[in-house]
């Protein structure tokens, strides 16, 4: 899970300071949060952190619904952010960011 998190903190923008915490950014994750530990990222278990990791997903390929490369990706992932558990949902923003990143 720590190395999922990671893929979805890197989505984010979020960076690691000096300190080796993670900077939240509230334009970024919707909360106040000033640092926080690569291990203590909440994607896997809190709406809170993983909506917006939705939303940004959703802002930027929604946006293009005839691109090849959207619809492929998106394919089979839409009724599980809308429908799903905590657990399919940050399953299928993972895989997503995955594919995303090799296709980059």
């Amino acid at each position: 899970m720590k190395t999922n998190n990671k893929i979805i903190a890197e989505f984010m923008g979020l960076r690691i300071n000096h300190y080796g915490d993670y900077n939240i950014d509230k334009k970024i994750m919707g909360f106040d949060m000033i640092v926080c530990s690569p291990d203590d990222t909440k994607f896997h278990s809190s709406w809170d952190w993983l909506m917006p990791a939705v939303k940004k997903i959703v802002n930027e390929y929604c946006n293009t619904p005839f691109d090849d490369r959207f619809s492929r990706l998106t394919e089979g992932y839409e009724n599980i952010w809308t429908f799903g558990q905590i657990e399919d949902t940050y399953n299928a923003v993972v895989e997503f960011i995955k594919e995303q990143n090799e296709i980059g």
